[in-house]
């Protein structure tokens, strides 16, 4: 048995969360918030055979896209401004981070 915790975009999340239904995957939905924007995403937490995770994997990769993002980086108020400070730069957000481990037991009630 292994356990998944896939933290995604919340852009991608009702598309994956739709493909572990039709594939009959259970799966805890939980609201998160973090990552270099503190932006909202999705951690699902999935326990299912080992046989399965590459199945379960697959399905994360093509739910969960990258994408371009404009942000204002915040100011320090401590350190003298320059020119760049204000202005918005483009970062890639998106994608998935996914974490494999080991369970020695699951129960479903």
């Amino acid at each position: 048995m292994k356990l998944l915790i896939a933290i995604v975009q919340d852009k991608d999340a009702n598309r994956l969360s739709n493909e572990f239904i039709d594939h009959d995957i259970r799966a805890t939905r939980l609201s998160t918030t973090g990552g270099f924007l503190k932006s909202g995403n999705t951690t699902f937490m999935i326990g299912l055979e080992d046989e399965r995770v590459g199945e379960v994997l697959d399905m994360i990769k093509e739910a969960s896209h990258t994408r371009q993002q404009f942000m204002t980086p915040p100011v320090n108020l401590d350190a003298q401004l320059d020119s760049t400070s204000a202005y918005p730069v483009e970062v890639q957000v998106g994608g998935a981070t996914v974490f494999v481990m080991p369970v020695e037991q699951f129960h479903r009630f």
